[in-house]
């Protein structure tokens, strides 16, 4: 009998631009499930300057970005972890080097837009920033 593969197992790692190919066909997986909005090859490109994949062996099994608005302002991107690897902390490791990455940067504050909440607290996230700051959006097309 083998062991179940553990997060000591995989390896995180700075994107690169030889991952996009297998990027974008993890990406599409989680669009088509409706975890995640879609994104363009060019918005890929992108964000690997800034991403961390996650590798078992040769295999990349997941994948977060941190896009930099401002010396104020980043956000977590296209987190994605292949199902099957869900629940070894490997989300939390990629949402963990973001926030490492922003902290590098003297980036003041990190945020996420999720339906992971549970998640992303057990990040270190909240609701609500000191002073009671809160996100509020409004939606200006109804395609997304």
């Amino acid at each position: 009998m083998t062991n179940p593969t553990t997060e000591n197992d995989v390896t995180v790692r700075p994107a690169t631009r030889d991952d996009l190919p297998v990027l974008s066909q993890l990406i599409t997986e989680f669009v088509k499930a409706n975890r995640l909005l879609p994104r363009t090859q060019n918005e890929l490109d992108d964000l690997i300057p800034t991403g961390f994949v996650a590798c078992l062996g040769d295999q990349l099994v997941g994948f977060a970005a941190l896009e930099i608005y401002s010396p104020k302002l980043a956000e977590v991107r296209s987190l994605a972890v292949v199902p099957e690897m869900q629940g070894n902390g490997l989300g939390k490791r990629l949402v963990l080097q973001c926030v490492e990455l922003a902290q590098s940067r003297n980036v003041l504050e990190v945020m996420a837009i999720t339906s992971a909440e549970e998640f992303f607290q057990s990040c270190g996230f909240d609701f609500t920033l000191p002073g009671e700051k809160k996100a509020l959006f409004v939606r200006t097309r109804e395609d997304a």
